[in-house]
C-alpha cells in the first residue's frame, strides 16, 4: 500500500455554486388581438407571443407605418393604453389572431411561463364555452385559457369588460350582469370591468394598471390612464354600489379626488368563491405560491426524510415567507412539517401511529407541508360616526 506524499499539503476543489433560485415578476400581461391579415397588420406571425419593450416594436410587430403615421389596429391602440399606465407592467406580450380564432391565439401562450395576466384587446363579445368538438369562442375562450392554465400550475387572471355600448337605464346593473353572467369564474380567475361610454379597451387598461401594482397592494381607487367617460354616462351612487355587489369592477371619476381621472370604485374578481374575492389577494397567493415551489424546487432528490433534513427544509420555507412578513406582504406565518414534529421525539416514546407515519413517509418519498399565513388586507371602507353635540 502506497502512502500519498504530503505535497502539495492542500488541495482545493472548486464546488460550482448552486443555481440562483428563480424568480416570476407578477406583472407580466399579454394582450391578444386582432389586425388586419397579412403585413398590413404588421410582421409578427399569429398565434405567436412577441414582448414589446417599446411603442416602435408594438408599431413593428402588430401594426404599420403608412406616410409617417401609425396605422392603427385594434391590438396596437391596446398596447398602447397598457404602455399609457404609470407604473406600467414590467413586461408585455402581445398575440396576434387569426381572424377570431382566440383559442389558438391563446393556446399559443401556453408555453410563456411569466405571464401572469391575460386581456383580448377590445373585445366585448362573450362567445360561447367550448362544446360539441368546438372550442370555446369570445371571452369565453379567455376565461378558459386562464382557467386551465391555473389549474396545471401557471396561475393566471384573465381581464374583461362589459360592453361599453350598452345603454343607460333603469335595469343597467341587471342587464350587464346577466350578459356576461356566464363568464364568472368559480376559481377566482375573471376580472370584469364596468366602463360605460367608455373610449378605448379598458379592460387592457385595467390590467396593465393593476400589474404595475405590487401584489398586495389593493387596486381600489387605484388609477388608469388612456381612458375616457362621459360625465353623462358615467355611473351613479346606486349603480356603482350594485355592479360591485355583482362582482363587477366600475370605473369612476371619485368626486372626492381633486382633478378629473378615472378610478377602480372596487377590488373584486367575477367569482362565486367568496374567499377568494378580491384582487389582491389572489395575486398574493399566486405570488407566495410560485415563491415556495421554486425556493424548494432544489430539496427534491436532495433533502432526506431525517431529522436534519426536515429541519433544513423548515429553514428554507423561513427564509422564503420571513421577506414577505418583513416587508409586510403577510401579517404572520406558520410552518407544520409533521414528520419533523415526530423526527424531534425520542424514538422510544413515539407511538405506533408516530412509526407509521414515519415509516409511510419514507416509503413513498412524500412529505406533507402545512403553511399558514394571515394576510392583513387594506381597507376598502371606513364607516364613520359622526356625533354632534351642542
Amino acid at each position: 500500500m502506497t502512502i500519498p506524499a504530503a505535497f502539495p499539503y492542500v488541495e482545493v476543489t472548486i464546488v460550482p455554486p448552486p443555481p440562483p433560485r428563480a424568480q416570476r415578476s407578477p406583472g407580466v400581461i399579454a394582450v391578444v388581438g386582432r389586425t388586419p391579415s397579412g403585413a398590413a397588420g404588421g410582421e409578427a406571425a399569429v398565434n405567436t407571443p412577441v414582448a414589446v419593450d417599446t411603442l416602435e416594436q408594438a408599431v413593428t410587430n402588430f401594426a404599420r407605418l403608412q406616410g409617417g403615421n401609425v396605422a392603427r389596429t385594434p391590438l396596437y391602440d391596446s398596447l398602447e393604453l397598457a404602455f399609457l399606465q404609470d407604473p406600467r407592467p414590467s413586461k408585455i406580450y402581445g398575440v396576434r389572431v387569426n381572424a377570431d380564432d382566440y383559442a389558438a391565439a391563446l393556446g399559443g401562450l401556453e408555453a410563456a411561463d411569466d405571464v401572469t395576466m391575460v386581456s383580448l384587446a377590445n373585445e366585448v363579445t362573450v362567445g360561447a364555452a367550448a362544446g360539441g368538438g368546438n372550442p370555446p369562442t369570445g371571452l369565453h375562450a379567455l376565461k378558459a385559457h386562464v382557467e386551465s392554465m391555473s389549474a396545471a400550475g401557471q396561475r393566471r387572471t384573465g381581464f374583461a369588460m362589459v360592453n361599453p355600448a350598452t345603454a343607460k337605464s333603469t335595469t343597467y346593473v341587471a342587464d350587464v350582469a346577466a350578459a356576461v353572467n356566464g363568464l364568472k369564474s368559480s376559481t377566482s380567475r375573471m376580472a370584469m370591468i364596468a366602463a360605460r361610454g367608455a373610449t378605448g379597451d379598458v379592460a387592457t387598461a385595467a390590467m396593465a394598471a393593476v400589474a404595475g401594482l405590487p401584489v398586495h397592494h389593493s387596486i381600489v381607487l387605484k388609477k388608469l390612464r388612456g381612458i375616457a367617460m362621459p360625465v353623462q354616462l358615467q355611473y351613479s351612487p346606486g349603480e356603482i354600489r350594485g355592479l360591485s355587489e355583482a362582482n363587477l369592477l366600475p370605473i369612476i371619476d371619485p368626486a372626492l379626488i381633486t382633478g378629473e381621472s378615472l378610478h377602480f370604485a372596487d377590488g373584486r374578481l367575477f367569482t362565486t368563491d367568496a374567499s377568494l374575492l378580491h384582487v389582491d389577494l389572489v395575486r398574493t397567493l399566486d405570488q407566495i405560491e410560485f415563491n415556495l415551489r421554486a425556493g424548494l424546487i432544489g430539496l427534491i432528490g436532495d433533502g432526506r426524510i431525517t431529522k436534519p433534513g426536515m429541519t433544513q427544509l423548515k429553514i428554507q420555507v423561513d427564509s422564503i415567507l420571513g421577506p414577505l412578513l418583513r416587508r409586510q406582504v403577510i401579517d404572520a406565518y406558520q410552518v407544520d412539517i409533521p414528520v419533523l414534529d415526530i423526527l424531534r421525539t425520542p424514538e422510544a416514546a413515539r407511538s405506533a401511529t408516530d412509526n407509521s407515519i414515519v415509516t409511510t413517509a419514507r416509503e413513498n418519498r412524500t412529505v406533507d407541508l402545512i403553511v399558514t399565513i394571515t394576510y392583513g388586507p387594506a381597507v376598502s371602507r371606513l364607516l364613520v360616526s359622526l356625533v354632534a353635540k351642542f
